[in-house]
């Protein structure tokens, strides 16, 4: 079995059974080979969990290049980015999303950056294309928008501030980051929202 191929299954156990949990052992089982060929290519679990990650979220950014490619303007390509991401982190494999979440960030901050770290600057750009385009209102700063939106969704997902409400994840996004972004949009902005598909009662 190559490196490669460890990795792919590998990372199909951590989506289905988590990080926290899993061993070594526990990952190596269904493969059928013996921890001593892992051990062949990684030094332990995080260095195995890494090299996951790496060929997870380089997936994750060509959805992401192709979800933005078929958003037809900049208050949709927005929105869909931000809830692209809670479906990752909520419907997709949640129980794999909480243990990078509370467990590993810094990890996943590092991989994300890899592959993301022109992120800031082209929603940056969305941003500033949406106010020239009458979508976004004009006075907002664009660095404080892009602060807000990330302190927002990291609040969802990298802390157990909600959990007393006992509502879903997308019901509680509905109530923090979809009240931001209607409240940076201009009545042509927030017609758009209106049609997209969380936004629906």
């Amino acid at each position: 079995m190559t490196r490669q191929d460890i990795i792919q299954n590998s990372l199909r156990q951590f989506l289905l059974n988590g990080i926290r949990k899993m061993t070594i052992q526990q990952i190596v089982a269904p493969l059928g080979i013996s921890t001593k060929t892992v051990y062949k290519y990684f030094s332990g679990k995080e260095e195995l969990l890494e090299a996951c990650l790496l060929v997870h979220y380089e997936k994750m950014s060509l959805d992401f290049n192709n979800l933005m490619a078929n958003s037809s303007n900049p208050a949709e390509k927005l929105f869909r980015l931000f809830f692209m991401s809670l479906e990752e982190d909520f419907k997709v494999a949640p129980v794999f999303y909480h243990d990078l979440n509370y467990y590993y960030p810094e990890m996943q901050d590092k991989v994300i950056a890899r592959y993301f770290e022109n992120n800031g600057q082209y929603i940056n750009d969305v941003i500033k294309n949406g106010i020239e385009q009458g979508f976004f209102r004009p006075e907002l700063n664009t660095t404080v928008v892009i602060t807000a939106l990330h302190l927002l969704y990291r609040s969802l997902t990298r802390t157990g501030e909600y959990r007393k409400f006992n509502l879903s994840p997308f019901e509680l996004a509905s109530n923090t980051l979809v009240v931001y972004l209607r409240g940076i949009c201009t009545p042509k902005g927030i017609k758009i929202l209106n049609n997209l598909k969380y936004l629906s009662p």
